[in-house]
Protein backbone atom coordinates (compact mmCIF):
# COMPACT_ATOMS: atom_id res chain seq x y z
CA UNK A 1 0.00 0.00 0.00
CA UNK A 2 1.40 3.27 -1.18
CA UNK A 3 0.74 6.90 -0.63
CA UNK A 4 1.77 10.03 -1.63
CA UNK A 5 1.41 13.26 -0.06
CA UNK A 6 -1.57 15.15 -2.37
CA UNK A 7 -1.17 18.56 -0.16
CA UNK A 8 1.65 20.09 2.84
CA UNK A 9 0.57 21.19 6.00
CA UNK A 10 0.84 24.92 4.09
CA UNK A 11 -0.79 24.33 1.36
CA UNK A 12 -4.28 22.98 3.14
CA UNK A 13 -3.37 26.48 4.97
CA UNK A 14 -3.37 28.44 1.68
CA UNK A 15 -6.50 26.53 0.20
CA UNK A 16 -8.62 26.84 3.64
CA UNK A 17 -7.71 30.44 3.57
CA UNK A 18 -8.92 30.95 -0.04
CA UNK A 19 -12.02 29.35 1.04
CA UNK A 20 -12.65 31.68 3.41
CA UNK A 21 -12.00 34.35 1.76
CA UNK A 22 -14.74 33.13 -0.80
CA UNK A 23 -17.28 32.59 2.03
CA UNK A 24 -16.71 35.87 3.40
CA UNK A 25 -17.15 37.48 -0.07
CA UNK A 26 -20.36 35.44 -1.12
CA UNK A 27 -21.52 35.66 2.73
CA UNK A 28 -20.15 39.44 3.93
CA UNK A 29 -21.53 39.33 7.56
CA UNK A 30 -23.11 36.41 8.06
CA UNK A 31 -25.60 37.58 9.39
CA UNK A 32 -28.03 35.33 7.66
CA UNK A 33 -25.39 32.49 7.00
CA UNK A 34 -24.67 29.30 9.05
CA UNK A 35 -21.82 27.01 9.22
CA UNK A 36 -22.74 23.15 9.50
CA UNK A 37 -19.54 20.87 9.79
CA UNK A 38 -20.88 17.39 8.72
CA UNK A 39 -19.14 14.84 11.77
CA UNK A 40 -17.13 13.75 12.22
CA UNK A 41 -14.29 15.30 9.55
CA UNK A 42 -16.25 18.02 8.32
CA UNK A 43 -15.90 19.56 11.97
CA UNK A 44 -12.36 20.02 11.44
CA UNK A 45 -12.59 22.07 8.35
CA UNK A 46 -15.47 23.76 9.74
CA UNK A 47 -13.62 24.83 13.23
CA UNK A 48 -10.73 25.75 11.12
CA UNK A 49 -12.57 28.31 8.68
CA UNK A 50 -14.64 29.86 11.63
CA UNK A 51 -11.38 30.48 13.14
CA UNK A 52 -9.51 31.90 10.47
CA UNK A 53 -13.07 34.38 9.63
CA UNK A 54 -12.88 35.49 13.25
CA UNK A 55 -9.29 36.33 13.90
CA UNK A 56 -8.10 37.09 10.34
CA UNK A 57 -10.88 39.23 8.96
CA UNK A 58 -13.07 40.22 12.22
CA UNK A 59 -16.22 38.31 11.19
CA UNK A 60 -17.70 38.75 14.82
CA UNK A 61 -20.93 36.49 14.60
CA UNK A 62 -20.45 33.21 12.85
CA UNK A 63 -23.05 30.35 13.83
CA UNK A 64 -21.23 27.05 13.67
CA UNK A 65 -22.18 23.88 14.16
CA UNK A 66 -21.78 20.22 13.89
CA UNK A 67 -24.48 17.41 12.11
CA UNK A 68 -24.53 13.40 12.79
CA UNK A 69 -25.46 11.59 9.97
CA UNK A 70 -25.17 8.46 11.19
CA UNK A 71 -28.93 7.38 11.18
CA UNK A 72 -29.43 8.95 8.24
CA UNK A 73 -26.99 7.24 5.59
CA UNK A 74 -28.22 4.60 2.89
CA UNK A 75 -26.17 2.05 4.35
CA UNK A 76 -27.50 1.99 8.11
CA UNK A 77 -28.32 -1.13 8.61
CA UNK A 78 -26.36 -2.64 5.38
CA UNK A 79 -23.14 -3.97 7.08
CA UNK A 80 -22.17 -6.20 10.28
CA UNK A 81 -20.32 -3.47 11.71
CA UNK A 82 -21.84 -1.67 14.56
CA UNK A 83 -22.47 1.97 13.83
CA UNK A 84 -21.16 4.59 16.12
CA UNK A 85 -22.83 7.70 16.43
CA UNK A 86 -21.09 11.62 16.87
CA UNK A 87 -23.09 14.28 18.46
CA UNK A 88 -24.91 16.68 16.86
CA UNK A 89 -24.18 20.35 17.99
CA UNK A 90 -26.56 22.68 16.36
CA UNK A 91 -27.81 25.37 18.94
CA UNK A 92 -29.63 28.02 16.65
CA UNK A 93 -32.09 27.84 13.94
CA UNK A 94 -31.30 27.00 10.36
CA UNK A 95 -35.01 28.43 9.64
CA UNK A 96 -34.60 30.72 6.68
CA UNK A 97 -31.19 31.11 6.76
CA UNK A 98 -28.19 30.53 4.24
CA UNK A 99 -26.89 26.60 5.30
CA UNK A 100 -23.13 25.85 4.47
CA UNK A 101 -22.70 22.35 5.11
CA UNK A 102 -19.15 21.38 5.18
CA UNK A 103 -17.34 18.20 4.70
CA UNK A 104 -13.58 17.12 4.00
CA UNK A 105 -13.78 14.46 1.39
CA UNK A 106 -16.90 15.13 -1.43
CA UNK A 107 -16.93 11.32 -2.64
CA UNK A 108 -20.09 9.39 -3.91
CA UNK A 109 -22.41 12.46 -2.47
CA UNK A 110 -24.38 10.27 -0.25
CA UNK A 111 -23.34 11.94 2.92
CA UNK A 112 -24.01 15.04 1.63
CA UNK A 113 -27.90 13.36 0.59
CA UNK A 114 -27.57 12.11 4.23
CA UNK A 115 -26.73 15.49 5.62
CA UNK A 116 -29.93 16.86 3.08
CA UNK A 117 -31.81 14.91 4.84
CA UNK A 118 -30.80 15.13 8.19
CA UNK A 119 -30.64 19.11 8.39
CA UNK A 120 -34.24 19.19 7.73
CA UNK A 121 -35.35 18.56 11.29
CA UNK A 122 -33.57 21.93 12.60
CA UNK A 123 -35.77 23.99 10.38
CA UNK A 124 -36.11 24.79 6.80
CA UNK A 125 -33.20 26.70 5.22
CA UNK A 126 -33.17 29.59 2.91
CA UNK A 127 -30.49 28.18 0.95
CA UNK A 128 -28.09 25.41 1.29
CA UNK A 129 -24.86 24.90 -0.50
CA UNK A 130 -22.06 22.72 0.12
CA UNK A 131 -17.74 23.03 0.40
CA UNK A 132 -15.44 20.63 0.75
CA UNK A 133 -11.72 20.30 0.85
CA UNK A 134 -11.14 17.58 -1.51
CA UNK A 135 -13.58 16.99 -4.57
CA UNK A 136 -13.07 13.67 -5.53
CA UNK A 137 -14.66 14.22 -8.82
CA UNK A 138 -15.21 10.67 -10.72
CA UNK A 139 -16.64 9.42 -7.69
CA UNK A 140 -20.31 10.31 -8.02
CA UNK A 141 -23.11 8.21 -7.36
CA UNK A 142 -25.25 10.94 -6.85
CA UNK A 143 -25.55 14.63 -8.92
CA UNK A 144 -23.81 16.42 -6.08
CA UNK A 145 -21.12 19.24 -6.39
CA UNK A 146 -19.63 21.18 -4.55
CA UNK A 147 -20.28 25.02 -4.47
CA UNK A 148 -16.81 25.34 -2.94
CA UNK A 149 -13.95 23.51 -3.66
CA UNK A 150 -10.60 23.56 -1.85
CA UNK A 151 -8.87 20.63 -4.22
CA UNK A 152 -10.41 18.43 -7.15
CA UNK A 153 -8.86 15.38 -7.05
CA UNK A 154 -8.70 12.27 -9.74
CA UNK A 155 -8.10 9.42 -7.50
CA UNK A 156 -9.35 6.37 -9.63
CA UNK A 157 -9.75 2.38 -8.70
CA UNK A 158 -8.65 1.44 -5.75
CA UNK A 159 -7.42 5.14 -4.80
CA UNK A 160 -8.52 6.29 -1.23
CA UNK A 161 -7.66 10.13 -0.40
CA UNK A 162 -7.03 10.32 3.51
CA UNK A 163 -6.77 12.96 5.32
CA UNK A 164 -5.34 13.87 8.70
CA UNK A 165 -5.96 16.98 10.92
CA UNK A 166 -3.70 18.06 13.57
CA UNK A 167 -6.24 18.16 15.94
CA UNK A 168 -7.10 14.06 15.64
CA UNK A 169 -4.16 12.88 14.11
CA UNK A 170 -1.37 15.28 15.14
CA UNK A 171 -0.67 16.64 11.45
CA UNK A 172 -2.01 18.40 8.37
CA UNK A 173 -1.49 16.53 5.47
CA UNK A 174 -3.77 14.73 2.65
CA UNK A 175 -2.32 11.74 1.10
CA UNK A 176 -3.44 9.75 -1.68
CA UNK A 177 -3.44 6.25 -0.78
CA UNK A 178 -3.59 2.97 -3.46
CA UNK A 179 -4.63 -0.38 -2.47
Amino acid sequence: MGQRVLLSEKEINIILHRLACQLLENHLDFKDTVLIGIQPRGSFVANRLTQILKEEYGVNHIHTGFLDITFYRDDFRRGDKVLEANKTDIDFLVEDKKVVLIDDVLYTGRSIRAALTAIQSFGRPKEIELLTLIDRRFSRHLPIQPNYRGRQVDAINDEKVKVLWKENEGKDVVYLVKG
